[in-house]
């Protein structure tokens, strides 16, 4: 299999996000990368932890009218459905 090299067009790789590439913009982004990206700041991938333990996600199947009811209690409550099944989670683990 050969592999395809692109070639500008009238100077122009394209555009991304309608910032036309030419080698002048290759040649700062390699150059900014060399550097580390200076005055950039980055975070790290994926959702913000909610607590500072580490968590775990857990796959739980429920009907559509218990999904219903959690929903529903949800919206009343003004929670996500995350949320409502944490707390519901809690209250169960905690009662004794």
């Amino acid at each position: 299999m050969s592999e395809q090299v692109a070639r500008p067009v009238n100077g122009s790789y394209g555009t991304v996000n309608g910032v036309e590439i030419t080698e002048e913009v290759l040649a700062r982004l390699i150059e900014n990368a060399e550097k580390g990206f200076p005055g950039s700041t980055f975070r790290e991938p994926g959702r913000p932890s909610r607590t500072n333990e580490p968590t775990h996600a857990v796959t739980v199947r429920l009907s559509e009218s218990e999904l219903a009811a959690v929903m529903a209690r949800a919206d009343r409550e003004h929670l996500t459905r995350s949320e409502a099944i944490r707390e519901a989670l809690d209250k169960w683990a905690r009662a004794s």
